[in-house]
């Protein structure tokens, strides 16, 4: 007896046609170009003739667009530069260099710490990033830092001497295509979003039990 094996679910994904473009050229020495376009209907039938729109145009540009052209948009602000941005370096392992004021901010900690989650006030803070890590430390005030301003230990657990945060198991997921903006957006998402788990910088907690958020930030250095 014949039997049949249903492959269905080894098929990749179908594609149906949508659109066609045809391409005229004129003959002879004049080389003009004239492109319609056309909508199929649910036969895959050409239907509805008309010249390429500048919409139509730019949409099939967007979709042609190449990796490497997505690479280069890596960093470029959507629009006028964020005011709180210090210094940008846009190439293939850039940097940003960023402020925040003080601000209310949900933390959460792991359940050994004893230390419930909850919204706490954060301290001015000045943020390093590059597509795979983190420095941060903190303001003693809101203003816009300069280069010989302090700058100060960051109320924090995870987070070495130096300033360079430890992110643990966090899936840090920054695209080549990234805006400035959503850069900034998703560091700031991953930092605040991880759970404190433990001490990395004595300075801070040189004292038996002693939760970082209840005490003052030392001084650290300077930008310069």
């Amino acid at each position: 007896m014949n039997t049949t094996t249903d492959i269905t679910d080894h098929f990749g994904t179908l594609y149906h046609p949508k659109s066609a473009l045809v391409f005229y050229e004129a003959k002879g020495t004049d080389t003009d170009m004239y492109v319609e376009h056309f909508d199929m209907d649910s036969n895959g039938t050409p239907i509805n003739a008309h010249p390429l729109t500048v919409k139509e145009a730019n949409i099939l540009a967007k979709a042609l667009q190449t990796d490497e052209e997505k690479n280069t948009a890596f960093l470029k602000p959507k629009g006028i530069l964020p005011t709180n941005i210090l210094h940008i370096n846009p190439s293939e392992k850039g940097t940003v260099l960023w402020y925040t004021k003080t601000q209310q901010r949900q933390i959460y900690f792991v359940d050994s710490l004893g230390i419930p989650n909850g919204k706490a006030q954060v301290p001015p803070m000045l943020w390093l990033a590059s597509k795979s890590s983190l420095t941060v430390f903190a303001l003693a005030s809101d203003r816009r830092p300069t280069e010989k301003m302090p700058l100060h230990y960051v109320p924090f657990f995870n987070i070495y001497e130096k300033g360079n945060v430890c992110m643990g198991t966090v899936s840090i997921d920054i695209k080549n295509s990234a805006s400035v903006e959503e850069f900034i957006q998703a560091w700031e998402h991953y930092f605040f979003n991880s759970y404190f788990s433990h001490s990395l910088c004595e300075n801070l907690t040189k004292k038996k039990h002693c939760k970082p958020l209840e005490r003052p930030y030392q001084h650290r250095q300077t930008l310069s």
